[in-house]
């Protein structure tokens, strides 16, 4: 059972994204991002307004910058050397700093693929552009290699996803269990999420290591009767009542990836008319499953979906694309939407989730999450899916 990703792996994607900047004709990578200096160097961090680099160069050492509150927890990237500044906004800008050690490095007139041209943040960082200080830097912004890296997941990757969805499915069993009429949101969310972390924390012992979101969970994000028509709802501590739908999502973090599994539940018997719109989004997973495969777009499931809202006249109840995919976020490229010429490879991981919304009736949407295979796909959740498993007795 893997908990992490090894180092030796860590290390092969050095190696790829050097393959790739040689192959660019440049000399350096540049990214600013911290999914990106996670996958790359092992290191996880809370990105805030205090910007972060790292500078792979084709010959010589790696190094990465950050601010000094992370030097301690910093050792753990596999880099040759940490390069910090004391804080931001401080005497010297970052970026200042940053421009300083690429000169101090030899590096400024180096060629450089960058997967952007400055730090950004939404938490309140102000700051210049690198080249707007190193004029003679050469940057091919390019935000795309490292992402196209991340959509073929390895057989490590796969195994921390499967093992999330491992422990959000016990998350979903409880939070399932504990729903009745008169309860809130947070109350069977909480309760839940926290039993579920628990079990997963005496399992698997010190070993494991969520490098993000912690634990297991399970909860509604506010999809509770007629608001679970909400696709993106927010948790509004909602009190259940006979006849809900009710809208649910769970996952675990482990190793620093994650899983995707949602249903739609009912509180009490459905209606003729939950049972009518639950077995058209049924109809719909099942022309998804059939439409993945290797070697065709990722437009092709979207296209599949799409004709189910045509064939039922829902297109008033469509709300958003039949998937994405996931790993180190719980959304990543590429999508199952008719923009998405994307073509589905084996190793890809998707979530497969076709909604329907009808505000006074409420929300259908589960989401299973699949990889491609040579033949076709896999599921990585195993959750119960059938109408009967999903009726709560009242």
């Amino acid at each position: 059972m893997r908990l992490t990703i090894e180092k030796d792996e860590i290390i092969s994607r050095q190696e790829a994204i050097k393959e790739e900047t040689i192959k660019r004709g440049k000399q350096a990578f540049l990214s600013f991002s911290a999914v990106t200096v996670f996958y790359l160097t092992g290191f996880h961090f809370i990105p805030t307004e205090r910007p972060a680099a790292l500078v792979i160069p084709v010959e010589g050492p790696s190094f990465i910058f950050l601010p000094k509150l992370e030097i301690e927890h910093a050792q753990l990237a596999l880099v040759e050397e940490i390069i910090t500044y004391p804080e931001y906004p401080g005497d010297q800008h970052p970026m200042e700093k940053l421009a300083q050690t690429i000169k101090e490095w030899g590096l400024q007139k180096s060629s450089f693929l960058a997967e952007g041209g400055s730090y950004g943040s939404s938490m309140g960082y102000r700051g210049p552009a690198l080249k707007d200080i190193l004029p003679e830097i050469d940057l091919e912004i390019d935000p795309d290699p490292v992402e196209e890296m991340r959509m073929i997941k390895t057989p490590a990757e796969l195994d921390l996803i499967r093992e999330s969805a491992r422990w959000g499915n016990l998350a979903h069993v409880l939070l399932q269990e504990y729903c009745a009429p008169g309860k809130t949101e947070n109350e069977v969310s909480m309760r839940a999420s926290q039993e579920a972390t628990l079990a997963m924390m005496k399992t698997l012992g010190p070993a494991y290591k969520p490098l993000g979101q912690a634990g297991a969970r399970a909860g509604f994000r506010g999809q509770i009767g007629k608001n679970s028509a909400l696709p993106h709802a927010v948790n509004i501590n909602a009190v259940m009542k006979e006849g809900d739908n009710l809208v649910t999502g769970a996952a675990a973090g482990v190793g620093g990836y994650t899983s995707e599994l949602e249903r739609t539940m009912f509180l009490g018997k459905p209606s003729p008319e939950q049972r009518r719109y639950y077995g058209y989004m049924m109809e719909m997973m099942e022309v998804a499953f059939d439409a993945i495969q290797p070697g065709r777009p990722c437009s092709d499931v979207d296209q599949a979906v799409r004709k189910i809202y045509d064939k039922y006249d829902l297109w008033e109840t469509w709300r958003h694309h039949t998937g994405h995919a996931l790993g180190i976020l719980g959304h990543e490229a590429p999508f199952f939407d008719t923009g998405d010429q994307t073509i589905m490879k084996p190793g890809m991981v998707f979530s497969i989730e076709p909604g329907i919304y009808l505000p006074e009736v409420g929300g259908f949407r589960h989401s299973d999450t699949v990889f491609v295979t040579e033949r076709g796909m896999e599921f990585l959740t195993y959750y119960p899916r059938e109408l009967e498993d999903m009726i709560i007795p009242v």
